[in-house]
């Protein structure tokens, strides 16, 4: 599902009011950062992605997530990602962007 300048502009919205759930520090992004960036999405829908000041490849990292099936970056602010994952069982978000 691609995502047209309304729907990313609505979740961007949505997701202003958001704290963090994942912070990405010195170790980078590896397998235990991707397992809480998923288990955190997929209750969730909508997340904030924080990179750490220590963090070294901030593109690199974007791409990575960029690249997961399904998962899309809805937007970056300085070191904020912004990261949305429909969720088919219980929609929360999604029911309301659908409308869009």
């Amino acid at each position: 599902m691609d995502l047209n300048s309304k729907q990313r502009a609505y979740l961007r919205k949505m997701a202003h009011s958001l704290e963090p759930i994942v912070r990405i520090g010195k170790e980078g992004f590896g397998e235990n950062t991707q397992k809480s960036i998923i288990d955190a999405i997929t209750s969730r829908e909508l997340i904030k992605v924080k990179l750490l000041q220590n963090c070294e490849n901030k593109e690199e990292i974007l791409t990575q997530i960029s690249n997961w099936e399904e998962i899309k970056v809805v937007g970056t602010v300085g070191s904020i990602i912004v990261v949305y994952k429909e969720n088919k069982d219980k929609p929360v978000v999604s029911l309301e962007m659908r409308k869009l």
